[in-house]
């Protein structure tokens, strides 16, 4: 390739010359630092490390220990329950049989009452007895 058919925008640019400084250069505040004499040990960090991750041990196995002591817990609670619906459900049937109308008419009946075939009402507004007012007798 010639210089004819180089472009014009590669042309190199001209530099103005610098400008002589006449104020004097301040110093500067950067300065060397020296190494420590004596090298820091890295030992409190590591025991640092180690007892952080010793006590997250040990909250771990306690939080473990204690929800699994709870579930124990809970099982045992709903077993005690289910036994407790199983009792509460057999002294509802008891109540039941006993509050029926022949097992109430049977143990009546061996306290000596009687039934009354005729019976008598009193009208709370006058305090009127209404039917016939004769005891009832025990038929043999």
């Amino acid at each position: 390739m010639s210089a004819q058919h180089a472009p014009a925008a590669y042309a190199p640019r001209p530099v103005a010359p610098a400008a002589p400084r006449t104020q004097p250069v301040p110093a500067s505040r950067i300065r060397l630092v020296t190494t420590p004499a004596v090298s820091r040990s890295r030992v409190p960090f590591i025991l640092l490390c180690i007892a952080i991750l010793a006590t997250a041990l040990a909250g771990v196995l306690l939080l473990n220990t204690t929800m699994a002591h709870g579930s124990y817990e809970q099982r045992s609670l709903q077993r005690e329950i289910s036994q407790l619906a199983q009792v509460e459900q057999a002294l509802l049937t008891q109540i039941d049989a006993a509050s029926s109308p022949h097992a109430l008419a049977e143990h009546a009946s061996r306290m000596g009452m009687v039934q009354d075939s005729t019976p008598a009402f009193v009208r709370l507004e006058d305090g009127k007895v209404i039917g016939d007012v004769t005891p009832a007798q025990a038929k043999n």
